[in-house]
């Protein structure tokens, strides 16, 4: 996945911390990547030291960061001066084509999932088609949406009595 960034990494962090080792909740890891998404450095990244966090304090944060990190800096490192003596390669170009498309369809798939298990009422889907609208025909920060959406959160529970 280290072709496609910290957001290709996002379907295996949700495979491995919510599926196979269960160590976070969809709803957890969801409430992760939007911080992630509104803090310096890669979203996979500040997802998993979100999750090393939670699971072992300061010390599972930074083995959480590190493991998420070297393995594709080593590849990135080996590969490099491969990648850049074939790349001119036509062959290597649709690989490389192939590749991105791959990546989309993971990122879609964890988006997804994702979906399903954020969006559950109607206020949910009225948030989420309005940060969709505006994320798409406007050039506002993605951290502007995750404050606005926290703060109808919070006003929606404290008049309802219950969180969304």
């Amino acid at each position: 996945m280290t072709f496609g960034g910290g957001y290709a990494m996002l379907p295996i962090l949700q495979r491995e911390v919510v599926e196979k080792h269960k160590w976070v909740t969809d709803e957890e890891l969801v409430d992760y990547f939007a911080i992630g998404q509104c803090t310096p450095g890669v979203i996979a990244v500040n997802t998993a030291t979100f999750v090393g966090q939670k699971k072992a304090g300061t010390f599972g944060a930074v083995m959480a960061t590190l493991g998420v990190v070297f393995p594709s800096l080593i590849i990135i490192s080996l590969l490099a001066g491969a990648i850049e003596a074939f790349s001119h390669l036509e062959w290597v170009q649709h690989a490389f084509g192939g590749i991105r498309i791959c990546v989309c369809v993971l990122i879609l798939n964890a988006v997804v999932k994702l979906l399903k298990k954020s969006v559950v009422d109607k206020i949910t889907a009225v948030i989420f088609i309005a940060v969709t609208l505006l994320a798409f025909f406007t050039t506002i920060s993605p951290v502007v949406f995750v404050v606005i959406a926290a703060i109808i959160g919070i006003a929606l529970s404290v008049k309802g009595g219950k969180p969304l």
